[in-house]
């Protein structure tokens, strides 16, 4: 009944043909220098990169290790765009300095720019006391002063004299760190305070008429005298007025000479605004141009903050930001102590982040990063739906109080180009609106591509390249067959080969590394298997540990023998990047009743949705097939035994066919088969995944318990040309050790483990003496009991 159902050796193992390699030696390999088997992705980065519309960004889907950082920096690489690329600037704005201006200028222009201020401050500080120190200045400046100060020294000189005829005298007194002028009367030719005078009248020195008469002319005297000291400011601020006149006439021209040929170098409307402020602010305070032991920073506000120096960048930006916070991503401002606990912030503490460096190109940055990063996302979509980027402080819990500073918005033009997971795509494309506006390309890059002779020579090609980057030893053409039959593994499909090339990368390492502990001069087939080996040696410690549970029968598994409603299933154990299979016992008990099938597992919350879907899906089989004409008066219980965590997938599903067939036909089946494969409502076997880990799983366990030549495995036909089996098995089918059978139907799969044939469908039940006949009168028999058991109806 096996016949044309057990596999040939050939089916169970691609080789990989050396001939197929098209050079004699790898040397005469190119190094690989373009992106591999991604051809989807390539395109779709491309129409992104090129296509200059808003909301034209990209975001790169696909595995780890499958290209992605690698793609796009070549690809920008050899785009090699040159934009007109801006510097941006931060000055100060004289009139408001909590709104701090913006200047964008060519790029290189922005540091050139900023010395031409230094050097006008620089020069300022020589220049003007220079002027105020001349001859001429001088001599202008004293005669306004001796003009304004003969006036000042009349008035007080004719008030003095009226005084004095009055019989009083003018004096200063000093009121604490102020001095104010005051009359006194003159007593015996001394000038006497009025506490004074109080104390002449109480002496009887003085009467009380004299004294009130003295009162009443300083009264008089003190109205005139204010009136004195009106005219006496008056004249000061005229005198101040010329004195400023005199400094604008003198040095106005200096300072204007100066800053107009700045304009002429550094030509535009915003400029020259700002250089008239300028002007205006240093006429205005030209007394801090004359303290010679001033701070740096005394004159701070006529600085210029570069925020973004292109002077060195030649072609378009490519940013790589790995952190990417808010203040790497979108710049800050910083505060800075000006006394203990006091800070404050201008102009000149605006830093830019990754987004304003790569403005006029392109910033790559990594989703998750992003996401997780507090803040990050609203303010991104924020800048790419306006296309501006306000930089503020990012303090959401309030610790600090945050600057009063608003710079001036910046206009910008960056492609953002996001590495993300499949996942993650979708999980922002359907929870976020805004997602699908402003990331309108897609590149999705795949973990196979077509096994063919030009890509198998590309692999090559990409061996080289990591040979040559990293110095290590050539490889053997059986070597490079070995990396593709270690690609076509990974892969799954025996027509693919995979792209996840951070693998393969590390297995050419490994490689290397096992060669030159062999002391060779060439890494060869044996070198990488043993590489494979080893990785696998560091990984299947819990393996092992399973394994040593089978030998030692405390997980019960049968490899010899029948019996009656119990099969060997097969299972795979995921563990990170490694996975395995190992055989697992399922039971069925057959007993009278109406529960139909009994699922242990969903019953015991360990059975997980697609596991519980197969079980439904079978139980719809059994109905289709055996209960047309007479109910199924049977309670069914299914089971893992000895699984204490929770169980998925379907791939047990006709396994557990299997198990009840054989409990309600009471035909034992044989335990030296293991079994894999999903069934559907039709009676088809489906295929399932890792089979090449299942079958190498059973393959162990009948190894330790020593092999008979009868066991073997039964898979999906579907699943055949996934077969990539280690060579140790395919050699052990080859000598009749081990077999593997590839079954379409369940019928196919119950004559396998029973060696009775499983029965035709006839007008009137099934072919008697097979399973289904079997099977269809022991129901049969069932319904009949169930009948006796039946209340008659009143």
């Amino acid at each position: 009944m096996a016949k044309g159902l057990e596999l040939k050796p050939a089916q169970l193992r691609w080789q990989c043909d050396p001939k197929l390699l098209r050079f004699k030696h790898l040397k005469e390999v190119s190094s690989c220098e373009w992106i591999i088997g991604q051809p989807r992705a390539i395109d779709a980065i491309k129409l992104g990169l090129n296509v200059k519309y808003p909301g034209y960004n990209i975001f790169i889907t696909g595995p780890v290790g499958t290209g992605r950082t690698t793609a796009i920096t070549k690809l920008l690489d050899d785009l090699k765009v040159k934009g007109e690329l801006k510097d941006l600037l931060y000055v100060n704005n004289f009139k408001n300095p909590d709104m701090p201006k913006l200047i964008e200028l060519p790029g290189g222009m922005g540091k050139k720019f900023k010395h031409a201020l230094e050097r006008l401050i620089r020069g300022l500080k020589t220049n003007i006391p220079d002027v105020f120190d001349s001859e001429e200045y001088q001599k202008r400046k004293q005669r306004i002063v001796e003009k304004y100060g003969n006036r000042h020294r009349a008035l007080l000189k004719e008030f003095e004299q009226e005084v004095e005829k009055q019989g009083l005298k003018l004096t200063t007194i000093q009121m604490g760190p102020y001095v104010r002028p005051a009359i006194v009367p003159i007593i015996d030719g001394k000038p006497v305070s009025l506490e004074e005078t109080e104390k002449l009248i109480k002496e009887g020195k003085l009467t009380e008429e004299d004294y009130k008469a003295i009162i009443d002319k300083i009264r008089a005297l003190e109205v005139d005298m204010a009136k004195i000291y009106s005219q006496i400011k008056d004249i000061q601020e005229t005198a101040n007025g010329e004195l400023e006149k005199l400094n604008e006439w003198m040095v106005k021209p200096v300072v204007a000479n100066l800053v107009e040929d700045i304009k002429r170098k550094f030509p535009g409307e915003k400029i020259a605004d700002y250089l008239d402020d300028v002007l205006a602010a240093i006429m205005s305070s030209l007394e801090r141009f004359l303290k010679k032991d001033a701070k740096d920073d005394a004159l701070r506000e006529y600085n210029v903050n570069v925020i973004v120096d292109n002077s060195e960048t030649k072609d378009v930006p490519i940013i790589f930001e790995t952190n990417p916070n808010y203040k790497n991503l979108f710049g800050t401002i910083e505060r800075q102590a000006v006394m203990p606990g006091v800070m404050s912030s201008d102009f000149l503490n605006i830093k830019s982040g990754s987004l304003l460096r790569a403005n006029g190109g392109y910033l790559i940055v990594n989703a998750f990063d992003a996401l997780i990063e507090p803040g990050v996302w609203p303010a991104l979509k924020r800048t790419l739906r306006n296309g501006v980027i306000d930089i503020q402080v990012f303090d959401p819990f309030y610790l600090f109080n945050t600057s009063a500073l608003k710079p001036e918005p910046i206009t910008i033009d960056v492609k953002i180009i996001m590495i993300g997971s499949q996942w993650l795509y979708y999980l922002l494309l359907h929870q976020d609106e805004d997602f699908k506006k402003i990331f309108k390309v897609k590149a999705d890059f795949d973990i196979v591509m077509n096994k063919n002779t030009t890509n198998i020579n590309e692999y090559a090609s990409f061996v080289k390249s990591i040979c040559d980057s990293e110095s290590l030893l050539p490889f053997s053409k059986e070597a490079i067959a070995e990396i593709v039959e270690y690609s076509v593994r990974i892969a799954g499909r025996k027509n693919k080969l995979s792209t996840r090339f951070n693998i393969i990368a590390d297995t050419i390492r490994e490689s290397d590394y096992w060669a030159r502990q062999a002391n060779k001069k060439e890494v060869r087939g044996p070198d990488v298997e043993k590489a494979i080996q080893c990785w696998r040696k560091r990984m299947n410690m819990y393996e092992d540990k399973i394994q040593e549970m089978i030998d030692n029968d405390i997980l019960m598994i049968a490899t010899k023998g029948q019996a009656v409603g119990q099969l060997n299933g097969l299972s795979v154990y995921q563990l990170g990047n490694y996975a395995f299979g190992r055989p697992v016992r399922i039971t069925a008990k057959i007993s009278l009743g109406k529960a139909g099938i009994i699922n242990i597992e969903r019953e015991a919350n360990l059975g997980g949705r697609t596991y519980n879907k197969g079980v439904l899906i079978l139980s719809g089989f059994l109905r289709s097939r055996y209960a047309q004409d007479q109910p199924m008066a049977i309670d069914a219980t299914l089971g893992f035994e000895q699984s204490y965590s929770e169980v998925d997938g379907d791939s047990a599903s006709s396994a557990e066919v299997y198990v009840i067939l054989s409990a309600l036909a009471a035909a034992p089946l044989k335990q030296e088969l293991a079994v894999t494969g999903s069934v559907n409502q039709n009676g088809e076997v489906q295929a399932i995944g890792g089979v090449n880990e299942k079958i190498e799983g059973f393959y162990e366990v009948c190894k330790a318990k020593g092999l008979t030549g009868t066991q073997g495995v039964i898979i999906p036909h579907a699943n055949v040309e996934d077969l990539m089996l280690r060579q140790e098995i395919v050699d052990a089918v080859t000598a009749k050790k081990f077999h593997i059978y590839a079954v379409k139907t369940i019928d196919q799969g119950i004559e396998l483990l029973t060696g009775i044939k499983a029965g035709r469908k006839l007008k009137k039940g099934f072919e008697k003496n097979s399973i289904n006949y079997r099977v269809a009168q022991r129901l049969a028999e069932y319904a009949s009991k169930m009948k006796g058991f039946a209340k008659p109806e009143k």
